[in-house]
């Protein structure tokens, strides 16, 4: 029987294109400097569309850890620190527009009266992830946050699903990963957990079935899922 979620957090907790596309947005003009040449340069290197302000699917950024996509960047400005860069991007991060999937703290609050363990696992910085439920006033409602930076490792392997398992002394099988990228899903597949994904992120169903045990509009079907699964 399920006994903890750990969830994603862009994508999953947030709509991925109402935060990550306003924040490519804004780091972009911020290293670009003005230059129409640099821009083009760092929405390429990120598989950006500048035009329509929104990533391409197959963009790296969706499901890469900070030092990823500050790597990608650093390949269009030479001369800059993947220092400098990765701590740009964590502030531009923390200040991110967050579009919330659904209604959070009654949605959480709600998983927490049944007695589920939650947990966020995401492949942003853990910085970023406190800021961004700090904001949402959710943070409280989880019994473990962690980032790429956290110590565990990033998705998509299984280490820091296993961390959460482990920190909530429940067996994988009694976990479900709950996320909208491959990455998300390969990981809990990789950890032995159940899982689910969800549309509200850039990646479509062809795409997830194949490592899901469900596919969920969003978030807010969950209950009606683990009702449909015999708990409770």
């Amino acid at each position: 029987m399920v006994q903890g979620i750990l969830f994603d957090k862009d994508g999953t907790l947030f709509h991925f294109g109402a935060t990550w596309n306003a924040w490519a947005q804004a780091v972009l003009a911020d290293l670009a400097q003005g230059c129409e040449t640099r821009a083009e340069a760092l929405a390429a290197a990120t598989r950006f569309d500048r035009a329509t302000g929104a990533f391409h699917p197959d963009s790296p950024v969706i499901a890469g850890t900070n030092r990823e996509v500050a790597q990608l960047l650093a390949s269009a400005l030479p001369g800059r620190s993947l220092g400098e860069i990765e701590a740009l991007l964590i502030h531009h991060a923390s200040t991110a527009p967050q579009a919330p999937a659904v209604p959070l703290a009654p949605f959480l609050a709600d998983l927490r009266a049944r007695g589920l363990r939650l947990g966020v696992m995401t492949n942003d910085a853990e910085a970023a992830a406190l800021a961004h439920l700090d904001t949402a006033k959710v943070r409280h409602l989880f019994d473990f946050i962690a980032g790429f930076d956290s110590g565990y490792g990033a998705k998509p392997a299984p280490q820091p699903l296993l961390a959460f398992a482990e920190a909530m002394a429940l067996a994988p099988a009694q976990v479900v990963m709950v996320g909208d990228s491959t990455h998300d899903l390969i990981a809990g597949r990789a950890a032995g957990m159940k899982t689910i994904a969800v549309l509200t992120g850039m990646a479509g169903p062809a795409d997830l079935a194949p490592l899901a045990d469900a596919i969920l509009p969003d978030i807010g079907h969950i209950p009606g899922w683990l009702q449909a699964q015999g708990w409770g």
